[in-house]
């Protein structure tokens, strides 16, 4: 039996004194070669052009001897081997301690496939010479901009507000008139009647100015599926849009880190809607209506209190879901067929990947990491490490007593989707999916709410 306990890793934080906050940001290009296979979909792609460049972005931040960092990644995910290496790497140069370093990826699905991810990303060219190499030098690329980052810090002042944007969200998850629960029915589906979740509007902005008031970076959370853009094409979705448009109207320049919220079950996809919602203008649309938000709520914008910065983090072990011998050898016989190119059904495919992985890991539960980063007590920026489903990242707003939090999923790892107790009984592709078992989303989401609190009353 599983113990469902949470493991303290490690909990940091600087003198109690206040201090000056100091703040850098910096971008490093991460684009990979032509002919890379591509992340994201269960079928082979190899990337023929690139529509705009993937960055590594990193905020430093510095203040009573503590330092941390923040990066938001243009990929899939974080895999937890990446995550070690940055930190690694970033801790001998600046020397910023591990426990202060948050690794996030926006999970645009127009990146490069990543080794270390398990035999579905092994298919689609993970393994092989071009995606090794290009693993290989990525750590090094997403240290040095928190190494730029950090020799770019000056005296700064933390602002923050929230503002709303409900227009271009869905719950992908819908009841169907025959009684389940479908994912993704499709535009105009008359067998649709509802959402069977909620959806997150809130949009955390926290802008850095020098001394000056000059904008130094912005940090931007909102919770969408990155999947507008599908293709052969490199891109960092929607994103790219608004890092353009926000350093246009602020000024250059300006480093934009855009946070991947809680959406696991949460795409662009309004099935009420009859026009198509694919491709590169559809990228540039959403982009448009969220940088046109974040300028909205320039005006609300409050400067934060000085206090201290302020890292926790700990790891909470995920029980498996149950896999029988039998599922066993079905799954290999499906990773067989496709990978010898004779096909397998989408559900096949996805529950079949999903016992390999589940029984690789021999009965040993997820290691999960969840962490806090915080300034004062009024900004929290939180990490998850999985898709994870909107109303749990909901929950970990209302539990949090900082007056602005920013929670990012597939950060400092990945275990994949990790649904709320409330869909296990649905069903359906996330769940199916899923390498945890029923309750982990309330495990991570549990461990958070105790990160948080003790970050805002430590003394």
């Amino acid at each position: 039996m599983i113990a469902s306990g949470i493991l303290l890793l490690a909990a940091w934080g600087g003198p109690s004194g206040d201090g000056e906050l100091r703040a850098g940001a910096a971008a490093e290009k991460i684009t990979p070669p032509l002919g890379i296979g591509m992340a994201g979909y269960y079928h082979k792609r190899a990337a023929e052009g690139v529509h705009d460049d993937l960055h590594a972005k990193a905020l430093v931040l510095e203040s009573g001897g503590t330092r941390a960092a923040i990066v938001a990644l243009d990929l899939i995910s974080t895999p937890r081997w990446l995550v070690e290496e940055v930190r690694r790497e970033v801790e001998r140069d600046p020397g910023i301690p591990p426990e202060t370093v948050l690794v996030h990826a926006t999970h645009a699905h127009t990146g490069p496939v990543l080794p270390g991810r398990g035999p579905r990303d092994e298919i689609l060219g993970a393994d092989a010479d071009p995606a090794r190499r290009y693993a290989a030098e990525l750590p090094g690329k997403i240290a040095r901009a928190v190494r730029r980052a950090w020799e770019a810090r000056v005296p700064a002042a933390a602002w923050s507000a929230s503002g709303r944007e409900d227009s271009i969200a869905f719950n992908r998850r819908y009841h169907m008139k025959d009684g389940t629960v479908g994912w993704n029915p499709g535009k105009l589906n008359p067998n649709t009647v509802r959402p069977a979740g909620p959806v997150d509007p809130e949009l955390p902005v926290v802008l850095f100015r020098d001394a000056k008031k000059k904008p130094l970076a912005v940090s931007v959370n909102y919770a969408v599926h990155l999947d507008n853009v599908g293709g052969l094409e490199i891109s960092a979705d929607l994103p790219a849009t608004v890092a353009r448009l926000l350093e246009e109207a602020l000024g250059a320049p300006l480093t934009t880190l855009y946070l991947t919220g809680c959406c696991g079950d949460v795409n662009h996809i309004d099935v009420n809607w009859g026009e198509p919602q694919k491709g590169h203008g559809n990228a540039v649309r959403m982009g448009t209506i969220l940088a046109a938000e974040v300028l909205r709520t320039l005006p609300r914008l409050r400067a934060a209190e000085p206090g201290p910065l302020r890292a926790r983090r700990e790891v909470v072990p995920l029980p498996l879901p149950p896999v029988t011998p039998d599922e066993v050898e079905r799954a290999r016989e499906v990773r067989e067929r496709v990978r010898q190119g004779k096909g397998a059904k989408f559900m096949e495919q996805v529950e079949a990947f999903k016992v390999l992985d589940v029984a690789a890991r021999e009965g040993r539960p997820l290691e999960a990491e969840v962490q806090v980063i915080s300034l004062g007590r009024e900004i929290a920026w939180v990490a998850l490490p999985g898709e994870i489903f909107v109303e749990l990242g909901l929950a970990v707003k209302h539990d949090s007593p900082f007056r602005t939090t920013q929670v990012a999923e597939l950060a400092n790892g990945s275990v994949g989707y990790v649904p709320s107790r409330r869909a296990w009984a649905q069903g359906n592709y996330e769940v199916v999916s899923a390498r945890c078992a029923e309750g982990s989303g309330e495990l991570l989401a549990a461990a958070v709410a105790r990160l948080l609190r003790a970050n805002f009353t430590a003394e």
